[in-house]
């Protein structure tokens, strides 16, 4: 499979929403989640306003330039928490991957890009959330340095030193 990873821009906004309504996890059984759960300011500070200081992210993109995956690292303070946050220096992680794309290595090469993309820009360390059911997610994070420092609803918190990765 051919692709590319280019940064992320203001023109990608819309797919940027995509993806953040295609990494939420319903287990399997729950009633899958619809797309007005958008609305809900503790998930639409993920892509609102998209492209502000410190914000950095990558999409992977096929042959023709149409976008598959992206993700993204956001910084956000204690007055406004991310569901992976653990420090205002420290950026928390957005993943997703079009269905039919998974499992194909995107996922490698977009954290690759992104860990890169935060030593280069100085950060030490970047944060996530994620469900202890999505198995597979949980799998590719810990193989990039990613371990559980807690647990906030019915997400483990991840934290990954960005040099060791």
């Amino acid at each position: 499979m051919n692709y590319q990873i280019r940064e992320a821009t203001k023109e990608d906004i819309s797919f940027l929403w995509d993806m953040l309504f295609e990494s939420l996890y319903a287990p399997e059984g729950q009633e899958p989640f619809t797309r007005d759960i958008l609305n809900d300011p503790y998930l639409a500070k993920y892509v609102e306003g998209w492209g502000r200081t410190g914000d950095i992210g990558y999409l992977a993109i096929d042959e023709a330039g149409n976008p598959m995956g992206s993700i993204t690292a956001r910084l956000f303070d204690s007055s406004n928490k991310g569901f992976g946050y653990v420090a205002d220096d420290v950026p928390e992680l957005g993943m997703a991957i079009l269905p039919s794309y998974r499992g194909k290595g995107l996922g490698n090469a977009l954290i690759r890009q992104l860990m890169n993309g935060l030593k280069e820009r100085g950060f030490r360390k970047v944060s996530l959330s994620v469900d202890p059911g999505n198995t597979a997610a949980v799998k590719l994070y810990e193989k990039f340095g990613f371990a559980e420092v807690g647990v906030v609803g019915t997400s483990i918190t991840m934290v990954a030193d960005v040099e060791q990765s």
